[in-house]
This record gives C-alpha cells, sequence and structure tokens, in this order.
C-alpha cells in the first residue's frame, strides 16, 4: 500500500515537472512580429500645379460688377476652344440689382466685359422705356464648337471660341418678355438697341442678315482685316414681315426638280 502511494506520487511530480517544462519552453519562443496598420490607400492626387495668375479682364471683371465665376480653358477639338472662360450668370447694375443671364452664358471673359458694360450702360435704360425695369437677359446661345450658321464644313463660329452669344430677347421686372426681332415691339426700342450693340460689337447679325438670324440677335467681338465691322439688322415693321418672310423662303434652294418621264403604250420611255 505504501508503495503504490510512493508510485503515485512519483507520477505526480513527473507531469508537474513536463508541463513545467513546456511552460518555460513556450516562454522562450519569441512570437511573431504584430502586422504594421494597414492604411486605407487611395487614388493618388496629381502633383499640384501654381494657379494660372488672372487675368487683367478677369480683375476687372469684379463681384460688384458680375456674377462670373472662372472656368477652365478649352482646348479644341479643331479650331474651338477658349482661354481665359467665364460663366456670365448676373450683370450688377448701379443700384445693387442683378440682371440674371438666363441660361448662363460661357464667354471669354473680354465678351462678358463687354456685355456686362452694355447691359450696365445702355440695355437696362432702354428696358425702362418699355415701361419696367431689366430682369434677365435671354441667351439663346454662347459657347458652342461647330461651324458658321451650324453649317457642317463652314468656318468655325465665333461662337466655338467662346466669342459671341446670341440675344432672343430681355424679360422685365412686371413679366413681360420682349422679343427683339418681334416687329410689335416698338421701333424706337429696337433702333436704339440695334445702334447700342452696333456700336459695341464688331459683329451684329439679326433679321434680314442670312436668313439664319431671323429670331434673335447675334453679337460677337471677332477681329478683322483693317478693323471691318458688320451690322445686319433690319427694324422691321409689321407690315412688313410677310414680304420679308417670302425672301428668306426664296434665299433657301428649292431641289432640282426630278426629269419629267414619258409613257406611251403603257411603257416608260
Amino acid at each position: 500500500m505504501l508503495a503504490n502511494i510512493r508510485y503515485v506520487k512519483l507520477i505526480c511530480a513527473m507531469v508537474a515537472l513536463a508541463a513545467a517544462c513546456d511552460i518555460a519552453a513556450a516562454q522562450s519562443v519569441p512570437l511573431p512580429r504584430p502586422r504594421p496598420f494597414a492604411a486605407v490607400v487611395g487614388v493618388p492626387t496629381p502633383p499640384s500645379t501654381p494657379d494660372t495668375p488672372p487675368s487683367a479682364c478677369r480683375l476687372r471683371l469684379t463681384p460688384e460688377l458680375a456674377v462670373a465665376p472662372s472656368l477652365p480653358p478649352i482646348e479644341g477639338p479643331g479650331e474651338c476652344g477658349a482661354p481665359d472662360l467665364v460663366r456670365l450668370e448676373a450683370i450688377v447694375l448701379a443700384d445693387l440689382s442683378r440682371v440674371t443671364v438666363n441660361p448662363p452664358a460661357t464667354l471669354r471673359c473680354s465678351m462678358a466685359e463687354a456685355i456686362v458694360s452694355f447691359v450696365r450702360v445702355d440695355a437696362a435704360v432702354l428696358a425702362r422705356d418699355l415701361g419696367a425695369a431689366l430682369r434677365a437677359v435671354e441667351n439663346y446661345d454662347s459657347y458652342d464648337c461647330r461651324g458658321r450658321n451650324r453649317v457642317a464644313g463652314a468656318k468655325t463660329s465665333e461662337h466655338g471660341k467662346g466669342n459671341a452669344l446670341d440675344i432672343r430677347g430681355l424679360t422685365l421686372t412686371n413679366g413681360r418678355f420682349v422679343e427683339l426681332t418681334n416687329p410689335q415691339v416698338a421701333r424706337d426700342f429696337r433702333e436704339k438697341f440695334r445702334a447700342s450693340v452696333c456700336a459695341r460689337f464688331t459683329t451684329v447679325l439679326g433679321p434680314g442678315s442670312d436668313g439664319y438670324h431671323e429670331n434673335h440677335v447675334h453679337v460677337d467681338l471677332a477681329q478683322r482685316a483693317s478693323g471691318y465691322r458688320m451690322c445686319q439688322w433690319d427694324v422691321r415693321d409689321p407690315e412688313m414681315v410677310p414680304a420679308a418672310a417670302a425672301a428668306v423662303a426664296r434665299a433657301v434652294p428649292l431641289p432640282t426638280p426630278r426629269p419629267k418621264i414619258e409613257v406611251k403604250d403603257g411603257r416608260k420611255l
């Protein structure tokens, strides 16, 4: 009996000694280093470049004159494109009221500056002759990469250079829309408006110019040899409209008539 007890104690001592050795061995084995924190990797940001200094025009076109945030330049395709672009959203008048451009026009700064000056000095004053203040200039087209008059293969339009604006009409504060080419609008107003834009812009095209500007007025700042300017806008009376429409119709070439087909005895000759 005593021998059995001694035997059991010996076995327990051996088990305890083996466990202690395992723990010591485990403590002596170095653990692997923890993984480094995985940072979130995003799309690489291109290196920043210094901003292009603002142009003299951009410095002149201040918030006191217009709401006209700068836009990135456009390059191509072809001859299209323009540097120093702005989005002309509104013109600020001397009394701090705003004349919106509807929709905003994408223009070269120099063209936008010319529009701002025209609206502040002339258009806002002329509008009062119609019985209310000026609220908006209705933009028919501004920057648009295309040929002249949207003719395929034609020379690049000034619209494709951000150097032109098509004006459909004016909206007054009483809600009235004044279409510039409407013969029912006071002739005196239209003549004064025509004189103003022709003095300020190098190209003015309206009704009677080429058949493509019967419902709006095109203005631009195209540079030509010897400073040549174009002012082509017939201020028409109501009775002149039918004759003018007929002239436009005659200017559009008709297709060549089909040759006459003769039939004899039921057969085509």
